[in-house]
């Protein structure tokens, strides 16, 4: 018998199985993954961006993780010795249209407590990042880029040090509650009992949150793939470190920026389009079933309504090569499509709710056996201490 269940094995679950174990050693703790190792997919498959706070809004769970997470994880990981560069960003309004929401976008900061970002002028862009074009930006210095594989594999390391247990290749297919404590069904028949379950599953939070309630879950995740180019090496001087465009209130992502990588070359991407699979990292691949759910979900199709003329041109820059150039030519004009080499995809699992709502926070639902985290989009990988401290706060609660 377990004390505590963590069924995922991502960044935010093995942040939370690490922080239950700090502070309070005796509890017997268990990480389940359904793959063979950690970070498979959403951890594995990000930008790596050490986010600062700055798009968040004041006193939201994303604004006040961020920035404690952001503190945590620079020290966890000067402690452990996992590579990280504060290298800064810029944000960068190309036209004077976008000068009115580059400027809420740095009082937005401010009010986060980012007091160390400032205004720069046209000129200014051009010392920090000779080849952008840019009317006005935000240079962030707390910015910066890492591997979060390898702080999640840090992450493990310590948490199996502390006496915690992980166990890989279980896909979890039931959870059964018997009142004093839940048996978690996996794939291979092996049944897991504990006191209590925290479910970390990302993509495939909503199905695992369902088998601990009888009740129906109020949110569905709907996966989301951004897809990455890379710049040929030859062309790595176009790009110093981060350029970010000022982002799209009418669009719940960033847009396509430049991303210097922790372990060398440069990313341009991702952009932002539906999935036909949950796991679905390039453009074939199709799940009928999880495809049908998500067209059949209510809040999905509203989405659908209000976003599709953004998302059609998402989907235009996915299969053309030539728009997903041009998008990038607002920020450097001098890239050019050869200079582009299809690199990876993500999946975001983007929670939405039954009336139409892209979940812009972190959402967390708790029931009688289980603590349920059902969003955690970016910048979940850099608040993921600080989420972890926050669950483990409610699990402590609990047992």
């Amino acid at each position: 018998m377990y004390d505590i269940i963590v069924i995922g094995g991502g960044i935010v679950g093995l942040a939370t199985a690490l922080r239950v174990k700090e502070q309070k050693p005796s509890l017997k703790v268990l990480v389940l993954e359904k793959e063979n190792e950690v970070a498979k997919h959403q951890t594995g498959h990000n930008s790596g961006v050490i986010h600062s706070g700055l798009y968040y809004k004041p006193g939201s769970l994303k604004a006040t993780n961020c920035i404690r997470g952001y503190e945590m994880l620079i020290n966890f990981c000067e402690k452990e010795g996992v590579p990280f560069d504060l290298c800064g960003k810029i944000v960068v309004a190309t036209s004077d249209e976008q000068k009115p929401l580059l400027r809420n976008l740095y009082e937005r900061g401010m009010q986060n407590g980012l007091v160390k970002n400032r205004m720069i002028s046209a000129g200014e862009i051009k010392e920090i990042e000779p080849h952008v074009k840019g009317v006005e930006g935000i240079w962030v210095p707390y910015t910066g880029i890492i591997d979060y594989k390898a702080v999640s594999e840090k992450y493990a390391e310590c948490f199996l040090k502390s006496g915690g247990d992980i166990h890989f290749g279980e896909k979890i297919t039931a959870i059964k509650n018997q009142g004093s404590h839940s048996e978690v069904i996996s794939e291979s028949g092996k049944v897991f009992q504990g006191r209590l379950v925290v479910n970390c599953a990302g993509l495939y939070s909503d199905k695992v949150a369902q088998f601990t309630q009888e009740e129906k879950i109020k949110v569905r995740i709907i996966p989301f793939r951004g897809e990455y180019y890379k710049i040929k090496p030859e062309k790595h001087h176009l790009v110093k470190n981060l350029i970010y465009p000022v982002p799209d209130p009418n669009f719940p992502f960033l847009g396509v920026h430049f991303t210097r990588m922790i372990e060398g070359g440069i990313e341009a991407g991702p952009n932002a389009v539906f999935a036909f699979k949950r796991e679905g990292y390039k453009k074939t691949d199709i799940n009928i079933s999880e495809t049908l759910e998500s067209l059949a979900w209510p809040g999905f199709r509203k989405v659908a309504t209000k976003y599709w003329k953004t998302g059609m041109g998402e989907y235009y820059r996915s299969f053309s090569k030539a728009a997903f150039t041009k998008a990038l030519q607002e920020l450097i004009p001098d890239i050019q499509e050869d200079d582009l080499i299809p690199g990876g995809a993500g999946v975001r699992a983007q929670a939405c709710d039954y009336d139409g709502g892209l979940l812009d926070d972190f959402s967390i639902i708790e029931n009688k056996g289980a603590i349920n985290v059902c969003n955690a989009p970016s910048p979940a990988a850099t608040s993921s201490l600080s989420i972890g401290q926050t669950i483990s706060e409610r699990v402590l609660a609990r047992v």
